[in-house]
């Protein structure tokens, strides 16, 4: 019997187990004194808005809705500004848009922002020259300059990284509900750098014809219709630093249960995804919907029993699974992944994220994915899910506002020399606009069919 089966939960039971990813502080007293103010701060998100999103993800495990999670691999402290929170709210809205109108389906916005802060490193340290320090493992904990200083973990940051994440999630929730999501007025979504690019213009031809349907649906009713002016927007991130997500776990003012309220859905990483892991135990025993990332070396026997301690009454909307097998691997391992879930009879919701098993590396040395790899991992993810009888209900992808040059390929023709001309990331490489929208009409073109 694995140990954490044996635990009566709690929002401290998971000290108890081994946690892995875990920063190290030399400052146990700074550490409680954050620690004690982070537990009395407000919750980010409320248990009325996670309860909603569970719901929705339930419907996307019915077949009638879908996920698009999207947004950097690591935010940073210093690109919380108003500029870079709307450009990615922007390219979400066009995605979801294509996404609509291309599947007929509800699309749930789900972003990586507003806390994903904190980054699982392969390595405990980094090594330059004859000198070697902390791994960089996202603003939450340190810095990503290589000095002493910068690379000491700082619990302070925990606070920043709060800050920061409110700061988001006001924007957000000001921009959603005031009018920027209003489907009469899509020109609040343009990005500057891509007008009269081929992909901007595709994109014209759907808000065309979806002004000729609102003057037609507005003709008709008696009275404006407020969903197509607001939408629900949805924050995620990995629930790494077990201390500060424990800190943010409450009770719901209205006592229907525990719930992590530093985010709305948080996922388990493939590093932290242990059955007898502190992270597991921390998020059993929460409300909200969760997130697993799973690998092509997954056991899927393994997977079932996880599914099962993350959701031991099977409920629908709990546990989302998102695989991360790489675009050489799908074919082959998905579909036993998938068939042993089924013959569990277990309830998830299944979702592609192709682009962390499609990470390589350049004779530069910096990281990049190529485009054809990323869309052949979703295009062979849709064929393995319909040929099992199952449903894939979502994609989660590593994308920006920004005009980077991070991943090569694309209808622009991006090569390796061109990830020297807006190479931004700290971490893992994103797509930019133009390859974001491929990937949009690409998948509503899957899902229509």
């Amino acid at each position: 019997m694995h140990a954490s089966s044996t635990l009566v939960w709690t929002p401290g039971s998971w000290k108890s187990l081994p946690a892995h990813q875990q920063p190290t502080y030399d400052d146990q007293q700074a550490v409680a004194a954050v620690l004690s103010e982070l537990s009395k701060l407000p919750p980010l998100v409320t248990s009325w808005e996670v309860d909603r999103l569970r719901q929705q993800v339930a419907d996307a495990q019915a077949g009638d809705a879908w996920i698009l999670q999207g947004g950097d691999c690591a935010e940073s402290f210093d690109e919380c500004r108003a500029s870079n929170i709307a450009s990615k709210l922007k390219v979400l809205l066009q995605m979801s848009l294509v996404l609509v109108l291309g599947s007929k389906k509800k699309i749930i916005r789900l972003g990586r922002i507003a806390g994903q802060y904190a980054k699982p490193r392969s390595k405990d340290t980094e090594t330059q020259g004859e000198v070697t320090l902390p791994s960089y493992r996202g603003d939450l904990i340190n810095s990503a300059p290589f000095t002493p200083d910068d690379r000491r973990n700082d619990p302070k940051r925990l606070l920043q990284g709060y800050a920061r994440s409110a700061q988001t999630m006001n924007y957000i929730r000001g921009l959603s509900e005031g009018g920027f999501a209003d489907l009469h007025h899509p020109e609040n979504w343009n990005l500057d750098f891509v007008h009269g690019s081929d992909t901007a213009q595709r994109f014209q031809q759907i808000v065309n014809s979806l002004g000729d349907t609102l003057e037609f649906i507005n003709a008709i009713s008696d009275s404006p219709l407020r969903e197509m002016e607001r939408v629900d927007f949805f924050i995620s991130h990995e629930a790494l630093h077990l201390l500060y997500e424990s800190a943010l776990t409450r009770k719901s003012i209205r006592d229907s249960g525990w719930y992590n309220l530093s985010t709305h859905f948080p996922w388990i990483g493939e590093r932290t995804r242990q059955l007898d892991g502190a992270h597991v135990e921390l998020l059993r025993g929460v409300r909200n919907p969760v997130g697993v990332k799973v690998g092509p070396g997954a056991d899927p026997q393994e997977i079932v029993e996880l599914v099962r301690r993350l959701n031991a009454e099977n409920e629908p909307g709990k546990v989302t699974l998102i695989h991360r097998l790489g675009n050489a691997n799908a074919e082959e391992a998905l579909p036993e992944l998938i068939e042993t879930m089924q013959r569990a009879e277990q309830k998830v919701l299944w979702v592609c994220d192709p682009m962390h098993g499609n990470t390589v590396s350049v004779e530069s040395g910096k990281k990049t994915r190529h485009f054809e790899d990323v869309l052949g991992e979703i295009k062979a993810s849709f064929a393995v899910h319909r040929d099992c009888g199952s449903y894939l209900g979502g994609v989660h992808l590593e994308l920006t506002g920004e005009n980077v040059t991070e991943c090569v390929g694309g209808s622009a023709g991006l090569t390796e020399e061109d990830l020297e001309t807006a190479y931004n990331t700290n971490c893992d490489p994103r797509l930019n606009y133009a390859q974001a929208m491929e990937i949009a009409f690409s998948i509503a073109s899957e899902i229509g069919s």
